[in-house]
């Protein structure tokens, strides 16, 4: 009969993690529950770098059932029926409480330490957090001054570039234009200059046409 391997990185251990980290937790009967927990990529602004997505793994002794999936995964894997995948997993789980009572503690390659405290109770220690093969990258800010992308104006869509055009033309237009006060202005002006000059060459006149007083 077929057994499952409970030494480190042996193919038990490795259907195992490729079930982890696809399902996110693993129970083993009379240990507890392993969960795979994820972190999204952050911004470090003060470094200025982009920190790759992280997971960690976290114990709960006080779930150790598997469910029907597990052992259909398990049987899939191995080529054999689900009553044999039970059985030989139900092995592989006590083989490995042995161990970490003999052996004080075994290594889940990739995964955490399993151990027993002073009082023989079995404790888990996660291994470091990984950063998923990932390692942090560079966050520049780059401006791409041609680059399109498009705007909200009011309840209508357009792009940086139409707007663009759009403010050069108004800005273009409204130099072109000259503000009819202007003109209105400068032709009160001329005609309060040719006023004064005409009373300044013939003087002042006030009355009615038969009295007129020309001061020099």
């Amino acid at each position: 009969m077929r057994r499952f391997a409970a030494t480190k990185g042996g193919p038990m251990f490795q259907v195992l993690n490729a079930y982890l980290f696809q399902h996110r937790s693993i129970s083993i009967p009379g240990l507890g529950t392993i969960y795979l927990e994820t972190f999204s990529a952050s911004v470090d602004v003060a470094d200025r770098i982009i920190l790759p997505p992280l997971y960690q793994f976290r114990f709960d002794k006080y779930f150790d059932s598997p469910d029907r999936e597990f052992f259909a995964y398990i049987a899939s894997q191995q080529n054999v029926l689900d009553y044999e995948a039970i059985k030989w997993y139900n092995e592989f789980s006590l083989d490995l409480r042995n161990r970490i009572r003999q052996e004080d503690k075994v290594e889940w390659e990739g995964v955490g330490t399993l151990k027993k405290d002073e009082g023989g109770n079995i404790m888990f220690e996660p291994a470091p957090p990984n950063g998923l093969f990932l390692t942090p990258v560079p966050a520049l800010r780059v401006n791409r001054e041609n680059a399109q992308h498009t705007l909200l104006v009011g309840d209508q869509e357009r792009t940086n570039v139409e707007m663009n055009e759009w403010l050069l033309d108004e800005e273009e237009a409204s130099t072109k234009r000259k503000p009819w006060w202007i003109a209105a202005l400068i032709l009160a002006i001329l005609a309060l200059v040719a006023l004064g000059w005409h009373f300044y060459n013939n003087g002042w006149s006030i009355g009615n046409q038969n009295s007129l007083i020309i001061l020099r």
